[in-house]
């Protein structure tokens, strides 16, 4: 059995994405690593040389500089970064999910197991979504719980955005790929960037789904993590599990005071999911998005 790890990223240091930790994380699992790196101001590329490992492989890319629209050239990247692996399975992992050590055996086995069964074509991870900082995860049903991140590398598959994979069995329609457990949980530390950096990176994603950049309010300069992270406490908890050891150094970076949650929901959508939060109190029903059907 041979696993291609991808991903894709640009400007990752200037965004504080823990993009090496990331790849770091999955390369014990995979027989080679491509990175769709995009031309970009930082040192993103450097660092990925500097990791010095020979599965990593490299892709060059150039970023369209216009198609904003749904951030869809997040998706060219991500497909560009596929097509070059050459594994039976592709594992996608993006620049601030990081793999835990103790679930790297797990991740394999589940691929071995799995590897002569044409009927599972991806294996789904469990999601642990940072929020604020590194000490809080969020358990709101806007934010998936399970996604499908290992794709078979024999099928037809495409993609919309850097989220999800679709199968296309037809020429106009695509359809979620049916997905097993990998048995293993993914960390996404995407919201527990400083409040600075966090600025940036919300900044030029607005500028690939269409928004203005000039009428995008100001950075964070001099203020806290809870006027940069205003979900409503009761959609968040307390981290309770151990960060996976790649994650030290990027975890003792981080600058600003600790985070603390505040009570508040703002729009409709936090109060549906404050109901959704409520009635998993009393039926296990995960009210999440799902973009795989379970086998």
């Amino acid at each position: 059995m041979r696993v291609s790890g991808f991903t894709f990223i640009r400007n990752g240091s200037r965004l504080n994405y823990p993009f090496v930790e990331s790849i770091r994380s999955a390369l014990p699992i995979c027989d080679e690593f491509v990175v769709a790196v995009g031309a970009g101001d930082d040192d993103t590329r450097e660092r990925i040389v500097a990791i010095g490992d020979p599965k990593i492989r490299i892709v060059d890319t150039v970023w369209n500089p216009i198609l904003v629209k749904r951030g869809f050239v997040l998706a060219q990247q991500k497909m560009i970064a596929l097509y070059n692996c050459t594994g039976d399975w592709a594992f996608y992992i993006e620049g601030d999910e990081v793999l835990h050590e103790e679930d790297q055996a797990a991740v394999r086995a589940a691929m071995e197991r799995h590897l002569d069964n044409p009927r599972v074509e991806a294996l789904w991870f469990d999601y642990r979504h940072f929020y604020g900082d590194v000490n809080w995860i969020t358990q709101t049903h806007s934010y998936y719980r399970r996604e499908a991140r290992i794709v078979r590398n024999t099928i037809r598959v495409t993609t919309t955005d850097s989220l999800y994979f679709l199968v296309m069995d037809k020429k106009k329609r695509g359809r979620y790929p049916r997905a097993a457990s990998a048995d293993a949980r993914l960390f996404h530390y995407g919201n527990a960037r400083s409040p600075l950096p966090m600025w940036h990176k919300r900044r030029e994603m607005s500028q690939l789904y269409t928004a203005n950049p000039e009428t995008y309010p100001p950075p964070f300069h001099g203020i806290t993590r809870q006027d940069a992270y205003t979900m409503d406490k009761r959609l968040i908890r307390r981290f309770e599990e151990t960060h996976p050891a790649v994650m030290a150094d990027w975890i003792a970076a981080q600058e600003g005071d600790p985070y603390e949650p505040q009570f508040g929901a703002h729009n409709l959508r936090e109060w549906r999911n404050l109901m959704g939060v409520r009635l998993n109190r009393f039926l296990p029903i995960d009210f999440s998005k799902k973009h795989f059907k379970p086998v």
